[in-house]
């Protein structure tokens, strides 16, 4: 008990001297501050299969930051993206911090109730699809309209989208 207490003692002792022992590696990490829509661009909108597109945001600041959870979803015309047809999100996964350097890339993959059939298609409710050029992808407080990197249209069956939490690209 004794060896503890000493030893104990000695390690405070020994950080209690001079500031360079203050500032060792443990002590000089800094805080990341969470992503604002100030510090990311959106890459684009790809497709991975019929009903499923991948969305990646970059960071494009001189700082790194901090994104975690999921993007919200809404459906856009090629005008303005406040003009918008939100969509409920589904959420798969679990959301954790993305640490994000500069230039670093974290990507949330969507899927779509999908359309059947040919040309105009058909939903398997009965109701009819919904169709847009685009996408408001809702992150860090920002908007970012997207088109799918085909350059056709987003289709889907009902107003929901599942959405992934980010993730650091190629994870």
């Amino acid at each position: 008990m004794l060896l503890v207490v000493a030893a104990l003692a000695g390690g405070l002792l020994a950080g209690a001297g001079s500031g360079a022992a203050a500032e060792g590696p443990s002590l000089r990490r800094a805080t990341v501050a969470a992503c604002t829509n100030d510090q990311l661009v959106a890459a684009g909108a790809q497709r991975t299969g019929s009903s499923e597109v991948r969305v990646t945001v970059i960071n494009e600041s001189s700082t790194p930051c901090v994104l975690t959870g999921y993007p919200g979803v809404a459906l856009a015309g090629l005008g303005s993206p406040d003009r918008n047809k939100p969509l409920g999100a589904v959420h798969r996964g679990t959301a954790g911090p993305v640490q994000l350097p500069v230039g670093g890339r974290a990507s949330a993959e969507l899927t779509f109730t999908p359309v059947l059939g040919e040309a105009g298609g058909y939903c398997v409710s009965g109701a009819p699809p919904s169709v847009a050029p685009s996408i408001v992808l809702f992150v860090a407080g920002g908007g970012y309209q997207l088109g799918p990197d085909d350059g056709g249209d987003f289709a889907l069956c009902g107003n929901t989208v599942q959405v992934t939490a980010f993730r650091a690209a190629g994870s």
